[in-house]
Parts: structure tokens; C-alpha cells; sequence
């Protein structure tokens, strides 16, 4: 229970990633503060039966205010967040010439600057206690491109280079920021793209699944939620309190080539 009497806020935790992470730091003793579309009510649950609080805030993570009152909300039912994991996000795919404008503006709002504000707000509090942890999801295409994903390559290399940004100013301080850079992992986001491909290729889901893998994951395998959780109480842990500013590729392999 390394993380017993402490706070997580984990944006986009209802399911997929988020959810994966917010149970393993639950397990860790981490009391947590979830947000998402859908049902939360089922996963706050999943979430309480490690013997610890959850609470959900749904603020839409495009909008400022509603960032800033999930941030209240985190201080008024715990008294702040010791450990922020920046997870919401969304995506588009098209060739640039026909992106919708709009589609780009809510992906750069949900997929990075909602980053930015959870952490402006959260900063102060972990500075006062000279503890906490940010941890960003980023992607592998954080680190690399893909064709027709211009805003959300953009995002993810703007959370690797916020990630560094917060790392550098708070060096000297006992609060670390860090980014996970995840390759394909089976959420409902890629099991969309899955079943797109194989609806426009005339192929079975099966199929589909090994050529989105083949063409990028080396290791033909899914990196799991429950594997980015473990990666996530890492960075929680004393062995990493000097792992500062990384962008922790877990991708089987993708950006090793």
C-alpha cells in the first residue's frame, strides 16, 4: 500500500488505459478522483473494491472551467492530488487537405491542453508538500508519425515536450513528470480503427488486427492497461524519484526501429 493516504486524479478513467491505471494505483492504496464519458458508475466499483475512496467528476476535458472545477472538486473531497495522470484523449484520422478544423480543435484541447491546465492547478499543492507525480500518456507517436493523424501526432509530441517543460522546473523539488508512450493497446479508440480497416479492406476483424499490429508493433502483441498501470506505480515508487522528464516507450518495439 505504498500509495495509502494519497490522491490520484486519472482524466479519461472510466475505461481502456485510464481505468487500467487508476486500478493499479487503487491497489496501491491511492485514494482516486476519475473522470470519462459513459458509465463511471460500474468502474468506480472496479475502483472501491481495493478497500480505497473514488469519486467522479465528469468535466469535459475541451473545456477550461470544467477543468478547473474537477481541480476544486479533487481539493475539496481529498484536499489535492498527489498524483496526476493526464489520460483523456480522442482522435481523428485524415489526410491534412480534409481534417475537419474542428475535429483538429478538440483533439489539440483534449488531447494536450487539458494537460496543461490539470497541471498548472495541480503544481502548487504537490510543491507545498515537496511530493507528487505527473504522469502523462503520451503515444509512440509521440515520438514518431503516422500518415493522416496530423493532430494527434502534434498532441503527443506536445505532452512529450510539456512533459520535459514541467520536468525541468521542478528538478530540484520532490515532484517528477514523466510520459508513458504506449504503442497499440486494445481500447475502444483502436478497436474503431480495427474495425474500420476491416470494413474498408473486406477482410475479417482478425485479419485486420494483425496487419494494424504488423505494420508497427514488433512484438505483434498489445501492451495492456494493466501493464501501463505497473509502469505507472513505478513512477510513484522511490526508485524513481529521480526519473525525471522521460518519454518511457512501452510499444514492443515500434520506436526501436
Amino acid at each position: 500500500m505504498a500509495l495509502k493516504g494519497k490522491t490520484a486524479l486519472v482524466t479519461g478513467s472510466t475505461s481502456g488505459i485510464g481505468l487500467g491505471i487508476a486500478t493499479a494505483l487503487a491497489r496501491a492504496g491511492a485514494n482516486i478522483v476519475m473522470n470519462g464519458f459513459g458509465d463511471h458508475e460500474g468502474p468506480k466499483a472496479q475502483i472501491t473494491a481495493h478497500g480505497v475512496r473514488a469519486e467522479y467528476h465528469g468535466a469535459d476535458m475541451s473545456k477550461p472551467a470544467e477543468i478547473e472545477a474537477m481541480m476544486k472538486f479533487a481539493a475539496e473531497k481529498f484536499g489535492g492530488v498527489d498524483v496526476l495522470v493526464n489520460n483523456a484523449g480522442i482522435q481523428h484520422v485524415a489526410p491534412i487537405e480534409s481534417f475537419p478544423p474542428e475535429r483538429w480543435d478538440a483533439i489539440i484541447a483534449i488531447n494536450l491542453s487539458s494537460a496543461f491546465h490539470t497541471t498548472r492547478l495541480a503544481i502548487p499543492y504537490m510543491r507545498e508538500k515537496n511530493w507528487g507525480r505527473i504522469i502523462n500518456i503520451a503515444s509512440a507517436h509521440g515520438l514518431v508519425a503516422s500518415k493522416e493523424k496530423s493532430a494527434y501526432v502534434a498532441a503527443k509530441h506536445g505532452i512529450v515536450g510539456l512533459t520535459k517543460v514541467t520536468a525541468l522546473e521542478l528538478a530540484t523539488t520532490g515532484v517528477t513528470a514523466n510520459a508513458i508512450c504506449p504503442g497499440w493497446v486494445l481500447t475502444p479508440l483502436v478497436q474503431k480503427q480495427i474495425d474500420a480497416r476491416a470494413a474498408s479492406e473486406n477482410i475479417s476483424v482478425e485479419q485486420a488486427t494483425k496487419e494494424l499490429l504488423g505494420e508497427k508493433e514488433p512484438s505483434l502483441q498489445f501492451t495492456t492497461p494493466e501493464q501501463l498501470g505497473g509502469l505507472a506505480l513505478f513512477f510513484c515508487t522511490p526508485a524513481a524519484d529521480n526519473v525525471r522528464g522521460q518519454a518511457w516507450a512501452h510499444d514492443g518495439g515500434w520506436t526501436a526501429q
